[in-house]
Order: structure tokens, then sequence, then C-alpha cells
């Protein structure tokens, strides 16, 4: 007996209308997300979802930024206290955080 139907697959909103993301960066978030989330097919699907909802709310240029910076905060010492300090990176990491909460509402649930 056949199974019913399955689910689709999460797909993000207006995905495919945002492609500045080169292939390299959508797949070493995929890697990451799917560390923390399971090596399945299910979470292949979601965190794919993941980044190309994050595509769509965030421009390239401003997630690099903000990955660069939350690479740069988790060294110690001074100079990076700078990016943990400074207002400009907190927005713009920020920025990054509300990207990921959308996605995760869009793709997780």
């Amino acid at each position: 007996m056949p199974a019913g139907p399955s689910k689709p697959a999460p797909q993000a909103p207006n995905a495919g209308l945002v492609n500045d993301y080169p292939t390299i960066a959508r797949a070493d978030y995929v890697f990451g997300c799917m560390a923390a989330n399971g090596q399945t097919r299910t979470a292949l699907e979601k965190c794919s979802c993941s980044i190309d909802t994050i595509a769509t709310i965030l421009p390239y240029k401003k997630y690099e930024e903000a990955e660069t910076i939350l690479s740069v905060g988790q060294v110690s010492g001074q100079q990076a206290e700078l990016f943990r300090s400074t207002a400009m990176f907190r927005d713009i990491v920020a920025d990054l955080r509300r990207a990921q909460a959308e996605a995760e509402i869009t793709c997780f649930y």
C-alpha cells in the first residue's frame, strides 16, 4: 500500500528571486546548519530553505559583514573587543539575527 503524499519541502518566500549569495556560502551555511540539526534529508531541506530565506532578507554583502564580525568577535583580546562593543557592528549582527529568526519561523515550524 503506498504511503500518503509526502509533505512538500519548506521553501523560502520568493526563493530564486535573490541569488547574490555564492554557492560556497550557501553550502557552508547548510553544512553548519545540518551539523546542528541532524544529518537527515529533512534537515537538508530545512537548512536549504533557511539560507534561501536569509538571502531574500539580507544582501550577501551584509551577510558576509555580519559573519566576519561574528568570527572576529570570538577571538579574545583588545582588538576583538572593538567588534563586540561598536554599535555599528552590533547593528550589522542584529540584522543577521533577525533574518535567521525569520528563516527559523519560515523553515523549521
